[in-house]
């Protein structure tokens, strides 16, 4: 049995698209301000404090930035049924949305998202592909529970080779 693969079938971080996150990160980290950075990880830090989560016990507090400068918080509502439960980012998307964030800037609102969990851990997939619907690519900061960052990356290097609103041409 034949087990070559081919090396143009493998979707792996190119140094293209690693160089280009790198870029991407230092443009809007230089643009944002570690300070300003740090303010809002202390907030999704507060955030958390805010959580209901008693069935898992798990905390999640957000702090989303938009394109205009606006800042919008979440945290998880958890539910009995835990499918229905409500996620901290999902929370600050829709509390962004309802804001009028999408009808002021348009689909593309979302510059950086800033998650404290009680593990040192970015976004789950499900609030990756939330955050993707309303931005290209944004800043994603990690922090810890006493509000201070842990890890800074974004989105497109979370999710690789993602489908995206781009790809059904808006």
């Amino acid at each position: 049995m034949d087990t070559h693969i081919s090396p143009s079938l493998l979707r792996l971080p190119t140094n293209e698209s690693i160089e280009s996150s790198r870029g991407f990160l230092a443009k809007e980290i230089r643009s944002i301000g570690m300070a300003r950075l740090s303010v809002l990880a202390k907030r999704a830090a507060k955030n958390r404090s805010l959580s209901y989560s008693p069935y898992s016990n798990y905390c999640v507090g957000v702090t989303l930035l938009s394109t205009s400068g606006k800042v919008y918080d979440g945290a998880n509502a958890e539910r009995a049924s835990y499918s229905e439960t409500d996620h901290g980012e999902e929370a600050a998307v829709t509390a962004a949305i309802l804001a009028g964030e999408v009808k002021k800037t348009g689909r593309k609102f979302v510059r950086a998202i800033v998650v404290s969990h009680a593990s040192n851990t970015a976004p789950c997939g499900r609030c990756r592909q939330i955050l993707l619907e309303h931005c290209d690519d944004c800043v994603v900061v990690m922090v810890k529970i006493d509000g201070s960052i842990s890890g800074i990356t974004n989105l497109k290097t979370l999710l690789p080779y993602a489908f995206s609103p781009s790809d059904l041409g808006k």
